[in-house]
């Protein structure tokens, strides 16, 4: 009986699988690739700026899943840092792997070759005759060639080389990803990652004075790599940086404290920033003196002590305002004066409770504002009075660029939490002869400015619109404004009191109409109260009756304030006009007061950006180790040369790592200047 034995496949074991797969350039490369698509996204995404900004340009269902995946922080992603550790097991292996045996190669001249192994080379030649080894010696050497002779039996071989660093491109580019992948590594803050996984540090989530982060939302002034933000207005210090960390932050103390002495700007005629610049001291922490002195600019950085200072941003440091406010709910004493802070909030009692929040000033607003498209509102019918309105109030774009002025920015909050965004320039608007203030509001985020634009008086105030304003308003003032446009009306006679009567009482009607909701409210009063085909008519009587109420109306606020009434010109009908618009816009407005900015003090701000990044000259010193492997392996040519004497012949063999025209013009070049003259040649190429 006879067995046949069966040959079981090689076991190998799990540690040899797992170090042929960490080990093998398709992990290598796999891992290379999911790297390179994450580093596409994190410099298509802007990346580190807060979870909100984030909200708001993305919405709710994409933000929820990109935040999950660490598309807003990529390089500090814990799965990026674990991509770059694996890769950079990988390659160490793969170095490990094959060094050895590449360096065998190096340093071995292939002496030992056989006739039949130099015979199957592309390039060989056969030659009978001897050979001149002191002339063929002294050829490879002006050829570039080292070599190494064997003697054996009355034959002799001499095996050159050249060119043999290009095998160590290979190393050096591989040993270049390794640490580069390190840099990567210390600069992604590796050390806080793994402090956060076991709960040594978590990211604050509350709004409080950075003196109040406890101790686990801090960082010592040793932290190994950190990239942080610090705004600073002139004059003031700080040491302190803060790290944004997905909807949280970290403190990072510094080593040293900065203090902003003077912020330098210069614009373009655009209003476009030219050059922005800070003069900066960095003082010692413990006895507050100045270490060293510079000016920092855009790509300028100024370095002490491993940590680089860049110039970031800029801004409003908290310029104290100058305000006049009008309450416009409110039928007498109406104006008040306040000062605040730009970035601070004040308290507005206006029956209800308000908080104004300033946002910060901007001195400079360059903007393409172009010709006003307002119609003639006398010859405009009040079922057209809301697109009369918006005409009014909207500024299109004819490359009409100018410069604004100062403007504030501000949101109006009321105790339920509510708020409203507005935006008010300080500088009169000019348009076609006549000065207006510009007055903005929108009620959603990202959402348009919506403009008012409130007429000035001769002396380029407000008072006088908001004197007409007022009596306009005023339920009191209806009768008497009815009864003087009554009068003009009728100044002829010609008519009975009962259509006397009935045109004062149709006057009073829609100065009511009017005050409740302008031209809108007029709008749907005619719509309920009127037949369609009688609108149009109806809509430009009551118009011309209520141009004609504005007019008594300013004269009964000059009146009121002691003043002598104004001459009715082109100018002031238009100023009239103007101002009925603006009061039929304030409706839009929807704000309880209107906030005018007439004085400031300008602060200054400045925001920098300081990094401590070790990682960076090591990425720096991988970037030279992946130049010179490029180069070793892309512009040096390995050549091996093998010239074989015996009694009768002479066998001559060239080989390359690279197969080209030129490997072939060497190879004739050595057959010329190494061979003996052909007697009785035989030759394969």
């Amino acid at each position: 009986m006879t067995q046949t034995a069966t040959r079981n496949p090689r076991h190998v074991s799990f540690s040899r699988a797992l170090f042929e797969l960490f080990s093998s350039m398709r992990f290598a490369v796999s891992l290379l690739t999911v790297l390179a698509i994450a580093s596409i996204i994190g410099t298509v995404l802007k990346q580190g700026e807060q979870y909100i900004d984030y909200r708001i340009e993305f919405g709710e269902f994409w933000f929820g899943i990109f935040k999950p995946l660490g598309l807003f922080d990529v390089y500090h992603a814990g799965w990026f840092l674990l991509i770059l550790a694996f890769l950079v097991i990988s390659t160490s292996l793969c170095i490990w792997r094959h060094t050895p045996g590449m360096l065998r190669d190096i340093r071995s001249y292939r002496e030992h070759a056989t006739r039949n192994s130099l015979r199957l080379m592309a390039h060989h030649a056969e030659s009978t005759g001897a050979v001149d080894r002191e002339a063929a010696q002294s050829y490879l050497k002006q050829a570039g060639y080292r070599w190494r002779i064997l003697e054996t039996d009355g034959t002799w071989m001499l095996a050159a080389k050249k060119g043999v660093g290009q095998r160590l491109g290979y190393f050096f580019a591989h040993a270049a990803i390794v640490v580069i992948c390190i840099g990567g590594l210390i600069d992604g803050n590796l050390p806080l990652k793994l402090r956060e996984i076991v709960g040594n540090k978590t990211a604050e989530l509350r709004d409080i004075p950075q003196s109040q982060v406890p101790a686990q939302s801090r960082l010592d002034a040793g932290n190994l790599s950190f990239r942080g933000n610090v705004t600073l207005p002139e004059g003031s210090v700080g040491d302190v940086v803060f790290l944004n960390s997905g909807e949280g932050y970290f403190v990072q103390d510094l080593p040293f404290a900065i203090r902003l002495k003077q912020f330098q700007v210069d614009y373009y005629s655009t209003g476009m920033p030219k050059r922005f610049a800070s003069d900066i001291d960095v003082l010692d922490r413990q006895s507050g003196k100045v270490v060293q002195s510079g000016t920092v600019e855009v790509n300028k950085p100024l370095v002490y002590d491993g940590i680089a200072i860049y110039q970031a941003s800029f801004g409003d440091g908290g310029s104290p305002l100058q305000l006049t406010g009008w309450h416009l709910n409110r039928a007498a004493s109406q104006k008040f004066e306040a000062r605040s802070k730009s970035t601070q909030n004040i308290t507005l009692d206006d029956n209800k409770q308000y908080t104004l929040e300033f946002g910060d000033l901007r001195v400079n607003n360059v903007e393409n504002m172009g010709k006003d498209a307002g119609a003639d509102t006398s010859a405009v019918a009040v079922s057209k009075l809301e697109q009369a309105l918006a005409s009014s109030q909207s500024v299109k774009s004819s490359h009409n660029v100018r410069n604004l002025g100062p403007t504030i920015q501000f949101k109006l909050r009321d105790s339920s939490g509510q708020a409203v965004e507005f935006q008010n320039y300080m500088a009169p608007f000019l348009d076609d002869g006549a000065l207006y203030l510009l007055t903005g509001v929108r009620k959603e985020i990202g959402a348009s400015f919506q403009y008012v634009r409130i007429p000035l008086d001769n002396d380029a105030k407000v008072d006088t619109y908001m004197r007409l304003r007022n009596v306009m308003m005023d339920p009191q003032a209806w009768p008497e404004i009815a009864k003087r446009t009554t009068d003009k009306a009728f100044q002829n006679g010609g008519f009975s009191a009962t259509k006397r009567d009935e045109f004062q009482a149709v006057t009073q009607t829609i100065l009511n109409q009017f005050a409740q909701g302008g031209f809108a409210r007029i709008d749907q009063f005619i719509r309920q109260k009127v037949p369609e085909d009688k609108r149009q008519p109806v809509a430009q009587t009551y118009l011309k009756i209520l141009q004609g109420a504005t007019v008594d109306a300013m004269d009964i606020a000059q009146e009121r304030a002691s003043l002598p009434p104004l001459a009715v010109d082109q100018n002031q009908y238009r100023f009239l006009m103007d101002s009925l618009v603006a009061t039929s816009g304030f409706f839009e407005y929807g704000a309880p007061v209107y906030i005018q900015m007439t004085g400031f003090t300008e602060v200054k701000s400045s925001g920098f950006q300081l990094t401590r990044s070790p990682g960076k000259q090591i990425v720096f010193f991988g970037s030279i180790l992946l130049v010179i492997g490029i180069f070793c392996m892309f512009y040096l040519r390995e050549e091996r040369v093998w010239l074989r004497a015996e009694k009768d012949s002479t066998l001559l063999a060239l080989t390359g790592n690279r197969r080209s025209g030129d490997l072939s013009k060497t190879f004739e070049q050595h057959r010329t200047a190494l061979l003996p003259a052909p007697k009785n040649e035989e030759s394969a190429t």
